[in-house]
């Protein structure tokens, strides 16, 4: 049987590749130098397996089949959009598989994937997280980005049955779980019922696969355009409330907010706080330690949160 060793929340941005900072005092500089002392503090724990819960950001994903959740039990490959990791990632696949059948004898039929393509919103929290370190993942993605969603209490549910699942798993190890996505950024809308999706970006979310490469290319130049303004929308207030809240266990107060509300108050990009309440339910510990940097240059509020203690006698 596994061992569940702690959770790590952790937002994520296609800018962090693409435009670090230069220096520790630019946008950014605190939450890669938080980022740097949960690497440290995680290689203490010595995980032997993470379970990485993150989101698609249709480069896997699209509405030709729109799966709530995917679970990758075999071969997992990173996209390498916005400068992300790119390339083969080590599987643990008999933690993963061992998780597959307990969730589906629990009533949870997820996809599953032998050849699973993740993109940043899997690989830059694993990449940070696990400082490079080639710690073996379960990769296990959340419909975030294409309505309708799987709803937060679904979410809940799923990870309360996530953790039963890694507590009895058959596999002799320690696990850690990262949640990777959020907080708080607004996004242009993905729904092919909105007016506003049409044209080639209605293709693309719908026929994406069939050309990838490209639709991913044409892309990439509209995300890079919206980084650098400092005037981005982020709410820090509300991304602040939500770290709080996971400093207790109750999830109630977010859930109760609802799709509507969630996105009034942490924009479209804010669903992404899915792979959290599934973490969060998983582990099911209180968060030890947070950090917080609003970062509008990239376009979101960046959020780190985790059940054991981090090293703060740093500098910042």
């Amino acid at each position: 049987m596994s061992e569940i060793i702690g959770l790590v929340g952790i937002s994520h941005s296609p800018f962090a590749t693409m435009t670090p900072p230069r220096e520790p005092s630019e946008p950014g500089g605190r939450f890669l130098a938080d980022t740097a002392r949960v690497a440290e503090a995680v290689a203490r724990l010595a995980p032997d397996a993470v379970v990485v819960i993150g989101p698609d950001h249709f480069h896997a994903n699209f509405y030709d089949q729109m799966p709530p959740f995917v679970l990758g039990v075999e071969q997992a490959v990173g996209f390498g959009d916005f400068g992300s990791r790119s390339g083969p990632l080590p599987v643990a696949a008999q933690l993963a598989w061992s998780v597959r059948d307990t969730l589906a004898a629990a009533g949870f039929d997820l996809s599953l994937s032998y050849s699973l393509t993740v993109d940043h919103g899997v690989t830059q929290g694993y990449e940070m997280v696990c400082g490079g370190r080639p710690v073996p993942l379960v990769p296990l993605i959340v419909n975030t980005a294409a309505p309708p969603l799987p709803s937060m209490q679904r979410c809940v549910q799923l990870g309360r049955a996530l953790g039963e699942a890694l507590r009895g798993a058959d596999f002799p190890g320690r696990v850690l779980v990262v949640a990777s996505g959020g907080l708080s950024h607004w996004l242009p809308p993905n729904d092919p019922r909105d007016p506003a999706v049409a044209g080639e970006r209605r293709e693309a979310v719908i026929h994406g696969r069939a050309n990838l490469q490209a639709f991913a290319a044409a892309r990439e130049p509209r995300v890079r355009a919206m980084g650098g303004d400092p005037h981005a929308p982020v709410n820090s207030t509300w991304d602040r409330w939500f770290l709080k809240q996971l400093a207790t266990t109750d999830l109630t107060p977010i859930t109760a907010l609802g799709d509507e509300g969630l996105e009034e108050r942490a924009g479209s990009g804010g669903h992404e706080i899915r792979t959290w309440l599934i973490g969060q339910a998983a582990v099911n510990r209180a968060f030890a330690w947070t950090s917080y940097e609003p970062v509008p240059q990239w376009i979101t509020g960046m959020g780190i949160g985790t059940t054991f203690e981090v090293n703060r006698n740093r500098p910042e």
